[in-house]
């Protein structure tokens, strides 16, 4: 491009706007006469960008590119014995613009809001490889894989068949096409050149994953031809500019948290290209590393740990395409809505018939649907299922603990209690875990595993049965008078809810909750100001090395424990505390879907990750219950010891 051969020592080459140029009054003074006649019989204007080539090749290279890759009625060419000028024809559409700014008066008080063009797309439009540098590449043995920079406006047939007439004079076909820019080469007039010489040369393209983690950087036409291809594409993580700076991150001597990203990235994410670039001291992140050992260390220490899970550094692996067929989502979508069905008989008292329509009239509409529209009600499946599930393991948990507080006396003992939490636990995490398989079921497709396309509405699923909570806890429980019918909403439970009389104790504790949802929602995703403490990621990069895969940390040391103290506290008959264990454990049982949802990680990774965090949680748990019990029991001594003084 313009700009990158304004780099070159070799190639003596100036490209300024022409809003640039014309602050000088005597501008034209300084170009022949013939070729200021030419633009101005062209009717140049501030979004033009003109060329100053000071040696015959840097012009040749320049006009012979524009010439054949972009429509000729754009530039003006203006050949001289030492170079050439040349005027290319931009508009307000390809100029480049700095943020608005105010221009101040001598009291600080703003006069005048305005913008001005620093550049144009134009200084990066694609002119093909410089033959020199392409020379010395191949004679070093290496590869050339294109990343060419394609955009709107100047992106028709005749550029795309330059591009690839590029790529077929190099001494070997590219095994990788990485799209740049705004689109794929051809996507103003028509896809099919590049589509196929992707198809007919075999080439894997590449999607760059977004810095949030979250789909794909996807072009204009990128899309389209992704599918033509029948998916003949790989993930490409590249190390943006603030991985880069995490040389000596988190307290580590080197590059370990660099290494950590890279192998999360393969391993979880479906990664299968590395665009790597250099490290940078993360105290000064303008000094790149060049110690070669300090990369020796870090590619040694990665193609370890990733040989260990089975990937190995050669081609980079392609996906086969794979569909769910409609049947299967049929299927999974009539068993979602009886489990629906069952979710509605937990609170509310509905006879058999009322049961049987329901789930009738549910599986005529979302076979109706699916016919009407596959792909959206393939993501309301889904989605029902993240909902359903969570919430019928929340209403076993609830229920088990109102259970174990009715059934059991107040003295059971405590290994008696941690055996009832401990399968209390795992048939909510089953229930979750099912409802996890039936979550990512629908979306075991290619377009989704390769985050072409993803699930739709991962924080609103994680909310709805923090909401179906409180309905459960009042179905159970009810509110101030004992419950008639336990296991049923009653109007009384929500009439005592709305005549109660609000506590200060409410309120503190009301917006400890709300603030410790809000934590809980904002930490969800890679999308978020609230990162992670340094102490917590040593900690999960220490599981993450050790482990298969690494637990969730809300699960095992927080939601899943909870389950299991829910028992004893029920039993021991602690007032507010089963609410709040209750209220804890949901969280854990929504991540445990939350982790299927994400259907680019393997499964194993899902079980293994789900499996640990039950058994540290059910640990931690008994843990907790020990030490409530030597707390409960102090208390106890000391309270007789103070009566017996009294």
């Amino acid at each position: 491009s313009l700009n990158t051969i304004m780099q070159e020592n070799d190639f003596p080459v100036s490209a300024l706007m022409m809003s640039e140029v014309l602050v000088d009054a005597a501008w034209a003074e300084q170009y022949p006469a013939d070729f200021i006649s030419a633009i101005q019989a062209k009717r140049f204007d501030d979004f033009d960008v003109l060329v100053e080539a000071k040696s015959l090749e840097a012009y040749r290279f320049i006009a012979d590119a524009l010439q054949q890759r972009y429509d000729p009625d754009k530039f003006v060419f203006y050949p001289t014995a030492e170079g050439g000028l040349i005027l290319i024809d931009g508009t307000a559409k390809d100029a480049l613009y700095s943020e608005k700014y105010k221009e101040m008066d001598s009291q600080g008080i703003g006069f005048l809001q305005k913008d001005r063009i620093i550049g144009s797309k134009i200084m990066y439009l694609s002119l093909g490889f410089l033959p020199e540098k392409v020379k010395a590449v191949e004679a070093a043995g290496m590869t050339i894989l294109p990343r060419t920079a394609s955009y709107s406006r100047w992106n028709d047939v005749n550029y795309a068949q330059a591009v690839i007439d590029g790529y077929q004079n190099l001494a070997q076909v590219p095994e990788y096409l990485i799209v740049a820019g705004e689109a794929i080469p051809g996507n103003d007039e028509d896809l099919g050149l590049i589509r196929d010489y992707v198809m007919d040369n075999q080439i894997t393209l590449g999607l760059i994953e977004n810095t949030t983690q979250l789909q794909n950087i996807l072009q204009l036409g990128v899309e389209d031809v992704v599918k033509n291809t029948d998916y003949q594409v790989a993930r490409v993580f590249t190390l943006w500019n603030y991985i880069q700076n995490r040389y000596q991150y988190y307290g580590y001597e080197g590059s370990e948290e660099i290494e950590n990203t890279l192998f999360r990235a393969i391993v979880e994410r479906n990664i299968r290209l590395i665009y790597f670039k250099p490290m940078r001291e993360f105290k000064d992140n303008h000094v790149y590393i060049t110690d070669m050992e300090e990369y020796r260390a870090l590619f040694d220490g990665l193609n370890q740990r990733l040989e260990e899970q089975g990937i190995h550094q050669r081609s980079a692996s392609r996906m086969a395409t794979t569909t769910v067929p409609l049947w299967i989502r049929l299927i999974l979508g009539i068993g979602t809505v009886a489990a629906a069905v069952l979710l509605i008989r937990t609170i509310l008292p509905i006879g058999r018939k009322a049961k049987a329509s329901l789930f009738l009239l549910g599986a005529i509409g979302i076979t109706g649907l699916f016919f009407l529209s596959p792909y959206w009600t393939t993501l309301l499946v889904s989605f029902a299922a993240a909902v359903v599930f969570p919430c019928l393991a929340t209403v076993l948990v609830v229920k088990a603990g109102k259970a174990a507080s009715d059934d059991l006396p107040r003295d059971t003992a405590i290994t008696r209690l941690a055996l009832r939490g401990g399968l209390v636990l795992a048939g909510a995490v089953a229930i979750s875990l099912l409802g996890g398989l039936m979550t990512a079921a629908p979306l075991s497709a290619t377009n989704f595993m390769l985050e072409i396309d993803i699930f739709r509405g991962v924080k609103l699923a994680q909310l709805l049965p923090l909401a179906y909570f409180i309905l459960v806890y009042l179905a159970y429980y009810g509110y101030g008078a004992s419950k008639s019918r336990p296991g049923s909403l009653e109007f009384e439970d929500l009439k005592d809810l709305m005549n109660s009389s609000i506590k200060v104790w409410m309120i503190v504790l009301g917006v400890l909750v709300l603030g410790l949802g809000y934590y809980y929602i904002a930490r969800t995703g890679h999308d978020t100001e609230i990162m992670p403490s340094t102490a917590e990621m040593l900690f999960r990069n220490m599981l993450e090395e050790d482990l298969v895969a690494r637990p969730r940390t809300k699960e095992f040391l927080f939601a899943f424990p909870s389950v299991v103290m829910l028992i004893y506290v029920s039993v021991r008959r602690f007032p507010v505390w089963p609410i709040l264990f209750s209220l804890a454990s949901v969280i854990g049982l929504t991540s445990v879907v939350n982790t299927f949802m994400h259907i680019r990680t393997p499964l194993y990774l899902g079980f293994y990750r789900t499996g640990y965090s039950l058994l540290f949680g059910f640990l931690l748990g008994v843990l907790g219950m020990l030490i409530l019990e030597g707390v409960h029991l102090t208390y106890q001594k000391i309270e007789r010891q103070y009566r017996q003084h009294e």
